[in-house]
């Protein structure tokens, strides 16, 4: 018994290590790899916004996004998030001003303001492309989120490349960017594990 518990434990390490090693491999991929194939929409994660003002984080994703939006990667803007409680408005919300004062027309603007995470965000996200009859779309978000994001935006059915942006206040933080992995770790193995992410 001593012996089975111990080869149990054993097997459990080197399971655990494999995945956080495969994960790790796959977070660095997806943060590195810019594809912004044509699209039918460009999807941005949501993030924190105080009071209508997207926070540094949501910004830096809003003005790659935009980026796209010009260069004519997709002809729809798809934003993205809820609120908390305390909120007066939603991240879609000070995503869509955002990016209309910015000079997107308001008609290329798709908002999803219900979900509270990336999971409910992306299965949101694919109901809403599926109605509008759109396929394929290239998502945003901060490099270290983004394989979390395709891997969810594919178990969703919907096309997705990523194009991360490179502007994330983030990414010149070497404690934030551990921090951002460590927790991009935790989601995943509580997605691998119950297909459902905090």
């Amino acid at each position: 018994m001593v012996r089975l518990i111990g080869r149990l434990v054993l097997l459990t390490g080197v399971l655990g290590i494999g995945f956080v090693a495969y994960s790790g491999y796959r977070i660095w991929d997806a943060a590195t790899s810019d594809d912004r194939t044509q699209a039918g929409a460009i999807v941005v994660m949501g993030a924190a916004q105080y009071d209508g003002r997207p926070s540094p984080v949501f910004a830096a994703r809003l003005d790659h996004a935009i980026e796209l939006y010009r260069a004519g990667v997709a002809p729809l803007l798809v934003v993205t998030g809820g609120k908390h409680e305390a909120d007066r408005t939603t991240e879609a919300a000070a995503a869509r001003a955002y990016a209309i004062a910015r000079g997107v027309p308001a008609a290329a603007i798709i908002g999803e303001d219900q979900s509270r995470s990336t999971l409910t965000s992306i299965r949101s996200v694919a109901e809403l492309l599926r109605e509008a009859g759109v396929e394929g779309a290239v998502f945003v978000s901060d490099p270290t989120h983004m394989y979390r994001v395709l891997r969810q935006a594919g178990d969703a059915g919907i096309a997705a490349t990523g194009s991360p942006t490179t502007t994330s206040p983030i990414m010149g933080d070497p404690m934030a960017i551990a921090d951002a992995v460590v927790h991009e770790l935790g989601a995943l193995v509580a997605y691998t594990v119950a297909l459902e992410t905090p």
